[in-house]
């Protein structure tokens, strides 16, 4: 099976591409730049090409070229669709775009989400925006045959990810020295919303699962664990990994976008309602579809990355000093 990796290095696309190679397929990932922070899996054919800036460098780069599944894994607008939809439309058997469950409903109307689950955010953009994607995918599917498929992914982690409702990015590690030398962690509510939290390998097998599926084409899938667990329950696991009684704070996500405005997209957009993902017909399609990574293990296998190198030890004092004003500010809240 030709397959083509648009992206293919991210964090949640690089244990598909590991398991792409391992499964034997012909990959072919194409991406802007490869360095050793964007390491490729050896037996993968490389492309090099940025499909954002330069779209008719890659059309001449992909002209003689043919796939059986094209994943673009970096489309993020309907502009960026409709250039795959120009770049592959008679070139591919499945075309796969990458959504996001963030796209459902908030607030939403069921704590119970499955695919027939309407698709409205009007907190975040980024989920406006892959909803708009997905409706001109689904359109063209409708009118010219286009064959995609769509995948709308939730808090999906790695190795290097530390998945906190309120965190650092670039510092994942910055949340968990706060929790080793005693100081307050903000979880936004009353930390008794439920989430689910999935590794990475995991969704890989849901996904490459419907690689050259003709009944998976004009249908859309969510790949999540089945643990269900509350926010609190997630940040105690990282207190029992550490040896530390993390000390939660409970603020008002309101509160919490007052001084930090993208909160509001991520937290009051997405994070903090309760979300339990229906996961019955990823299943039916992929039977061997099984989540083997519960939090507990995933926590502890990111934790050894993170500590196995003091580079990768690195702290958002930016981040630390936002946290520390708004518990500040939370503080003076309360009667002295």
């Amino acid at each position: 099976m030709k397959v083509l990796f648009i992206g293919g290095t991210g964090l949640i696309s690089i244990a598909c591409s590991e398991l792409a190679i391992q499964r034997g397929m012909d990959l072919t990932i194409l991406n802007r730049s490869f360095t050793s922070k964007h390491a490729v899996p050896a037996g993968a054919t490389l492309l090099t090409g940025d499909v954002h800036a330069d779209p008719e460098r890659l059309s001449a780069l992909l002209q003689d070229r043919r796939f059986d599944v094209v994943v673009d894994w970096i489309a993020y607008t309907a502009e960026d669709v409709e250039r795959d939809i120009r770049l592959f439309s008679g070139k591919t058997s499945q075309f796969i775009f990458i959504s996001s469950a963030s796209a459902y409903q908030k607030p939403p109307a069921h704590y119970l989400v499955t695919e027939q689950t309407p698709l409205e955010n009007p907190f975040w953009q980024y989920s406006r925006d892959k909803i708009a994607s997905e409706e001109r995918l689904m359109a063209e599917y409708h009118k010219n045959g286009f064959p995609v498929t769509i995948f709308r992914p939730s808090l999906t982690y790695r190795l290097s990810q530390i998945p906190l409702i309120l965190s650092s990015w670039q510092y994942p590690y910055t949340v968990v020295d706060r929790i080793k030398h005693g100081q307050p962690v903000i979880v936004p509510g009353d930390g008794s919303s439920l989430w689910v939290l999935t590794w990475n390998g995991d969704f890989a097998t849901g996904l490459l699962g419907l690689f050259g599926r003709q009944d998976a084409i004009g249908e859309a899938f969510h790949i999540t664990s089945d643990e269900v667990l509350t926010w609190d329950q997630i940040y105690q696991e990282v207190g029992r990994a550490v040896g530390v009684e993390p000390k939660i704070v409970h603020i008002a996500s309101d509160l919490i976008s007052a001084y930090y405005p993208h909160a509001r997209e991520s937290i009051i957009g997405d994070k903090a309602n309760s979300v339990v993902f229906d996961n019955s017909k990823i299943k039916r399609f992929v039977p061997d579809f099984i989540c083997q990574v519960p939090w507990a293990d995933g926590l502890r296998r990111a934790l050894a990355w993170h500590e196995a190198d003091p580079a990768r030890l690195g702290l958002d004092a930016d981040a630390n000093l936002l946290w520390d004003k708004i518990l500040s500010a939370y503080s003076r809240a309360f009667p002295q």
